[in-house]
């Protein structure tokens, strides 16, 4: 079973952006401390959910000052960036770091980003698996050519190589976060593990990974390998820990709508399409109810519940659902210091 926190950098009503990112940069450090196995980054522009707007800057800056956590971004968001640009930042961190970190990926949304960076809307409906496949082969072949509907352009040398670490693996992990049948088939074809939401429950989470398993086996990989690649899946949750169970809920339920209503409601669409928001009180209580949110025994239970379901031994769980950076602290060292314990 494999620990980590998810990193929003959410900023709660009331709070600065600086206030949310030393959160996060605290709750990273903290969670080396605590002996989590990992962190994951996530990504957002120009809204108050999360004002992270480049996770893999953000890793960059804690490998720096981690040692031994794994450090992911889930997800840096492709179709707003060059692959290539991505790729040379994806191997510089896995050379400088020693092999911590973990590229994830996503598809995004259909959000106001497209217009900003040029990208435009098809590159979301449409060229994602262009954008994946391009920066699959930086992080793979020695030297790489295009010539997509998106990217074209001459071959050149890729610069800095991967497969240069010494002792470690020859490329980056990849995962990619997956929320329909057509991501879930994307990464078994490409032999990628998923990154699968906190929105999810067990029941869906499984069917997902069963279809993922299929599709993998349908490519032509045999059971041994496709166990191998999909004992990388990730899944994402919310932690909160208490002595009491509603003592843990209450804290969420008190906070996160907050932060949910500002936060989602900022998101603005490249098109003008209509965007339904979910009932952030609601939500916050179907995360309570899915995730590891109550003692630690509640915790460690859910957890091994999960893994039994899914086959899933990875997680990526939010800590921040306070809002408060020291009952953040807290709650990530009492899930390394009173969960784990109860995992082994």
């Amino acid at each position: 079973m494999r620990v980590g926190t998810f990193v929003l950098a959410a900023q709660f009503p009331g709070q600065g952006q600086g206030e949310a990112l030393h959160r996060a940069v605290r709750t990273a450090e903290v969670a080396e401390e605590a002996g989590l196995d990992s962190v994951w980054l996530a990504e957002h522009h120009f809204v108050p959910y999360g004002v992270c707007p480049s996770a893999v800057t953000l890793a960059a800056l804690l490998l720096g000052r981690t040692r031994r956590l794994r450090v992911g971004t889930a997800v840096s968001v492709l179709p707003t960036v060059h692959p290539v640009a991505l790729g040379e930042q994806a191997a510089l961190l896995h050379l400088t770091s020693g092999g911590r970190f973990t590229l994830g990926v996503g598809r995004g949304g259909p959000w106001v980003d497209l217009e900003v960076f040029g990208a435009g809307l098809e590159a979301y409906e449409k060229g994602f698996p262009e954008s994946l496949d391009l920066l699959l082969r930086w992080l793979t072949e020695a030297r790489v050519d295009a010539e997509g509907e998106r990217f074209s352009f001459r071959e050149v040398p890729v610069v800095p190589r991967p497969d240069e670490l010494i002792g470690g693996e020859a490329a980056p992990e990849v995962v990619v976060a997956c929320t329909s049948p057509k991501s879930v088939r994307l990464a078994a074809e490409r032999g990628l593990p998923m990154l699968l939401g906190m929105h999810c429950g067990d029941e869906d989470k499984a069917e997902m990974v069963a279809a993922w398993t299929r599709w993998s086996r349908e490519s032509g990989r045999d059971p041994e390998e496709t166990a191998r690649i999909g004992s990388h899946h990730v899944s994402a949750g919310v932690a909160q820990l208490a002595d009491r169970d509603e003592d843990a809920a209450e804290a969420l339920v008190k906070a996160m709508p907050g932060w949910l209503r500002q936060g989602l409601d900022a998101h603005v669409t490249v098109d003008g399409r209509h965007r339904s928001m979910r009932d952030p009180v609601a939500y916050t209580e179907l995360l309570c109810g899915l995730h590891p949110v109550g003692t630690p025994r509640l915790a460690a239970d859910r957890l091994a519940a999960t893994a039994e379901r899914t086959g899933i031994t990875r997680f990526a769980l939010l800590a921040e659902g306070s809002g408060d950076l020291a009952a953040t602290e807290e709650n990530v060292r009492r899930l390394g210091a009173e969960v784990l314990p109860l995992l082994v």
